[in-house]
């Protein structure tokens, strides 16, 4: 299996992983809307051993009990995010893709939160 990698918008923050993605969803949580200033964000979840910040390390954020969302400290791009519920993974932001050719969300998470003002066609499941 390929790496995968990706970087901030500077390119300061980088990084590899080495397996495979174990699920990706594009989130519509209020949390996630303000961490990116966005309707939604789409993440990609990869086991943490698997994970290596090349480059700069991100910054780290805690920005609810439990959870942290790292960044670059220069450009202030969002880049990954990790809960004390799921020890073992990290969540990393698809959009920080360096080949984004084969990804493609599984789901909708956090469906009842979403903004109204955003119309989506696609047929993903929905929770």
């Amino acid at each position: 299996m390929p790496e995968i990698t990706g970087r901030c918008l500077c390119g300061d923050v980088r990084f590899t992983v080495a397996g495979g993605m174990k699920a990706s969803n594009h989130c519509h949580c209020e949390s996630c809307r303000r961490a990116t200033s966005s309707p939604f964000t789409t993440w990609f979840t990869v086991a943490r051993s698997n994970l290596s910040w090349t480059g700069l390390p991100p910054q780290a954020f805690a920005s609810s009990p439990g959870v942290t969302r790292f960044f670059c400290a220069l450009c202030g791009s969002p880049m990954a995010y990790e809960i004390v519920d799921r020890p073992d993974e990290t969540d990393l932001y698809a959009a920080s893709l360096d080949d984004h050719s084969g990804f493609e969300p599984q789901r909708h998470t956090n469906w009842g939160e979403r903004v109204t003002w955003v119309a989506l066609a696609d047929h993903l499941p929905r929770e």
